[in-house]
């Protein structure tokens, strides 16, 4: 019977702490010099952004900055939050170099797929708000304006309202890979998934009243979605569970 040495095993925890340290800083570096890019760009980058808002805005009004360093805070912070973004793939490139040498194969062959496909869907839940939902959201909030109101929205609270937006439509396109990990965890099985169905319709309905403005067009744009998401998550965790227990037996 072999036993543990303690003192390797000392080295081997200290020597992962060593490695998650440079990956580590192997990711801030990267999003810094990503953002020493976006930084240079970082006015043209908001108006870029602000463009679904503006173009429903009346004629010859803008959008105001109502702090005094606004003008130079909001779009260099924006600039970050799209270094960041731009340095997913990297960071998710490290974060699987950590992980992947403590998992089994068939959990390798599980988890980078899902990965890839997870950071191709929250960029997919990005652009989708911003190419469909943000022109048809704005259009909407600003028609509704009462009269003698000028719509005139301050540029850091458009920005933290479409970085909102940005992360719930992301996280909320995520819904496949939360359903196809629950099925391979064993946590419940697709059969099981299909019979709750209707909670599943009424809870995305309940979830995008919360993440979205208080107005049914929003909601609905992210309801639907999401319910497809589902749908199309039970269909591959249902092609998934069948494969493995072809394997199986």
């Amino acid at each position: 019977m072999t036993r543990t040495n303690p003192q390797d095993s000392e080295q081997s925890f200290f020597s992962h702490l060593v490695e998650l340290r440079d990956r580590l800083l192997k990711v801030v570096l990267c999003v810094l010099l990503v953002f020493i890019g976006t930084a240079s760009y970082a006015n043209e980058i908001y108006a870029y952004l602000a463009e679904p808002l503006l173009a429903h805005m009346p004629k010859n009004s803008s959008m105001i900055a109502i702090d005094v360093a606004s003008p130079f805070f909001t779009p260099f912070k924006l600039a970050f939050v799209v270094a960041v973004f731009a340095a997913i793939p990297f960071i998710l490139y490290q974060f699987w170099g950590f992980v992947a040498p403590g998992l089994y194969r068939h959990e390798k062959l599980m988890v980078l797929p899902l990965l890839v496909a997870s950071t191709l869907l929250f960029y997919g839940g990005a652009a989708f708000a911003y190419f469909l939902v943000f022109p048809l959201v704005f259009g909407y909030l600003t028609a509704t304006a009462p009269a003698g109101v000028a719509v005139m929205t301050d540029i850091a609270t458009y920005l933290d309202f479409v970085l909102g937006m940005f992360f719930a439509f992301g996280v909320c396109f995520e819904v496949p890979i939360f359903t196809i990990v629950l099925v391979w965890a064993g946590i419940v099985s697709p059969e099981s998934l299909a019979e709750k169905r209707p909670y599943v319709i009424v809870g995305v309905f309940v979830v995008a009243m919360f993440l979205t403005p208080p107005d049914a067009l929003s909601q609905t744009l992210l309801a639907v979605p999401m319910w497809m998401l589902f749908e199309s998550g039970l269909l591959f965790s249902r092609l998934f569970v069948g494969k493995r227990s072809d394997e199986s037996s």
